[in-house]
């Protein structure tokens, strides 16, 4: 199966937050398949490197920072350091997330604001660093990452779902906010996509994964590089017209 490339990513300047592993590897492979010039945080040092260093041959090898991006001061660094080394973001990828499941009753005011630090607040202050970048351009566009866990009352992840549904709103209201720099801001809203991850701590065995994709429409396993193509559409100037929307990608799980 032949998939599309995007003439216009060539040579433009991709950050992703969360890139070193799942749906954010995936969307780095993506970018870098077309020729982009991606850059890329995570906490995930070795994990980071590693996927580096095997995508060393692309037309632009990719630059990866560790950063812990709910530390937003090391955060606003490594956007400069970005910016310093490739050149101003045309693309942003708000990726990074941590969907751990918890009772209710569990909650404390500190896993609070660590699933928030983690799951929103970047987000918003990301986009607020490379802002000017894109506005030095004269063009930008910036890929939130949301979840259908909202759409669908996950009582087993209130505080991530809550999170995620923030970020659809925050995608409109930064869209409002940036259209007048040409800057556009649209979300994913991915479904249960098996990466390693979700595979050892949430869909374990070959049945959990059927059972998940017989919710599904379309009855195949989704999968990041899937995402990754949606994130590539929304980056590139073929969708140059789409602002303040939101895009699920859950092959029809109800």
């Amino acid at each position: 199966m032949t998939f599309a490339k995007y003439p216009s990513l060539a040579g433009r300047v991709v950050l992703v937050t969360g890139g070193a592993s799942g749906i954010g590897a995936d969307v780095v492979r993506a970018f870098a398949a077309n020729d982009a010039r991606v850059a890329f945080l995570d906490i995930q040092a070795e994990a980071g490197g590693a996927l580096a260093a095997a995508l060393g041959g692309a037309a632009h090898a990719p630059l990866f920072l560790p950063c812990d991006l709910s530390d937003i001061d090391a955060l606003r660094a490594a956007i400069e350091t970005v910016r310093d080394r490739l050149g101003p973001v045309a693309v942003l990828v708000n990726n990074a997330a941590n969907d751990d499941r918890h009772k209710v009753d569990d909650v404390t005011p500190e896993y609070w604001d660590w699933s928030q630090g983690i799951n929103l607040k970047p987000q918003f202050f990301a986009a607020q660093a490379v802002r000017p970048h894109m506005r030095a351009l004269g063009h930008g566009s910036i890929v939130n990452f949301s979840s259908i866990a909202w759409r669908h009352g996950a009582g087993d992840m209130a505080v991530y779902a809550t999170a995620k549904s923030a970020v659809n709103g925050l995608t409109r209201a930064l869209a409002r906010a940036f259209g007048d720099d040409n800057i556009r801001v649209n979300a994913i809203e991915p479904g249960a996509v098996m990466t390693d991850r979700q595979r050892a701590l949430w869909y374990p065995t070959e049945q959990s994964v059927e059972a998940i994709v017989g919710r599904q429409i379309l009855k195949r396993v989704l999968l990041g590089e899937e995402i990754a193509r949606t994130v590539l559409f929304l980056a590139a100037d073929d969708s140059r017209m789409i602002t303040k929307q939101t895009i699920t990608v859950d092959a029809g799980l109800r």
